[in-house]
């Protein structure tokens, strides 16, 4: 932890160096001169990025040295025998793949028997072939730590950005929703009737939420490299695996058509701000979109800017009037994010850039915004298929939908036509 603070005060000077160059720009300043702050800006903000990647990796190293703590740490069940463990069906799995399930002694056997008598009919591939022609099902230890790496690839996925729904199965979800916000109350006369013309009904809407199917395709791995002994299948799935979907299920969560497709939160967001150009944004432009979301939203504490790397460095550079900056840099020791203008940013690549009639920037509330995930990411391994080949198929599948339920909840700025 010592280290990642150490970082954190290297970024805050980093930041502070980098404000200095914009703060040297004056009415008088030749072009050339701002060109070169503005590009040695640009050069101190790519190192703020570096060190925040170097501090992200650390922070899931320590976490998963937290998480390999936990799972050493005895358990007491009965049936231990002290100073023994047996073996666990991650490690059967990998030997069986690698040498063969003749290979495995009695012990092993018995851990992969008993994981296939516990599986559930939606984590089998075919259940008459399962297990006896070779169909392994990837341990769930590796299927979570999957779905871990698949959040670095896109903040739609992460939990604590939009709301999120966990669900055991696939069946279509209706979700009841009303706007009752252009309805008041109003004085009654004294001895008078109450109005029921019916035009203060409660209109009622509806969402649903599906389970919509996404795989890796199939990746073919050589038994050769599979009995490398310093090859870590281990490692390089994970990593294929969250890679492939990770960034899949970022992209259709924020751009996703809503068509046979979830609802990507840009496509079902409601307009906000539309820029006087269609080539740069202002602070006024985006003083004007964050008061187009109502404050009943914007004070809630899922209410976020999000946009993707080269607008934030667009937006790093603005000044107010006062000649501050509106990117304020947080500060790790006491949890608080960078900012913008008060409220905090995801920075989503799948996001539109800045250009014409483009939605590079959403801001509100993303609580509003439901993220469906059923049951876990699953992975199968395909040994039979491939045997003539000398290979082992790995294929993984999840299932998710996502929806805003309402769109003056979270606002898309609009770049001009021209």
């Amino acid at each position: 932890m010592s280290k990642i603070i150490e970082l954190r005060e290297q970024q805050e000077q980093i930041a502070t160096a980098a404000r200095a160059k914009l703060e040297e720009i004056k009415d008088d300043t030749t072009e050339a001169r701002v060109a070169e702050l503005e590009a040695e800006f640009d050069a101190a903000m790519r190192e703020y990025d570096k060190l925040q990647a170097t501090i992200d990796r650390m922070e899931k190293v320590e976490a998963a040295e937290r998480a390999l703590l936990e799972s050493r740490r005895p358990t007491g069940d009965a049936g231990e025998t002290k100073g023994e463990q047996a073996p666990e069906y991650k490690d059967v799995f990998v030997k069986a793949l690698r040498f063969g399930v003749g290979e495995l002694n009695s012990s092993e056997q018995a851990v992969m028997r008993q994981h296939y008598q516990s599986l559930n009919e939606e984590q089998r591939a075919q259940t008459s072939t399962t297990g006896a022609s070779g169909g392994y099902t990837v341990p769930t230890e590796f299927s979570g730590e999957i779905d871990k790496a698949m959040k670095a690839w896109g903040p739609m996925w992460d939990p604590g950005v939009s709301r999120e729904l966990n669900t055991a199965n696939g069946r279509e979800i209706e979700w009841p929703t009303v706007d009752d916000t252009a309805k008041t109350g109003r004085i009654k006369a004294q001895n008078a009737a109450v109005d029921d013309d019916g035009t203060d009904d409660v209109a009622f809407g509806q969402k649903l939420l599906n389970a919509y199917i996404y795989d890796t395709g199939v990746v073919r791995v050589p038994l050769e490299l599979l009995q490398d002994s310093f090859f870590n299948i281990d490692a390089l799935m994970n990593e294929l695996f969250a890679e492939r979907l990770g960034r899949t299920c970022n992209q259709e969560l924020t751009i996703g058509t809503g068509t046979a497709a979830p609802n990507g939160v840009v496509t079902a967001s409601g307009l906000g701000k539309t820029a006087a150009s269609g080539t740069a944004i202002t602070v006024n432009d985006l003083v004007d979109h964050m008061h187009s979301v109502d404050p009943a939203y914007r004070a809630s504490p899922l209410t976020r800017w999000m946009f993707n790397d080269s607008t934030l460095a667009a937006i790093r550079k603005l000044t107010n009037a006062n000649g501050d900056f509106i990117w304020t840099m947080g500060d790790i020791r006491v949890g608080e994010p960078a900012q913008i203008m008060g409220h905090p940013y995801s920075v989503n690549q799948a996001m539109p850039s800045i250009g014409l009639s483009a939605k590079p920037i959403i801001f509100g509330d993303f609580s509003r915004y439901i993220v469906r995930k059923v049951s876990g990411f699953q992975v199968l391994a395909l040994r039979e298929r491939y045997a003539e080949f000398f290979q082992v198929g790995f294929i993984g599948f999840k299932r998710f939908d996502g929806e805003l339920l309402n769109s003056a909840a979270i606002k898309h700025m609009l770049m001009a036509a021209a």
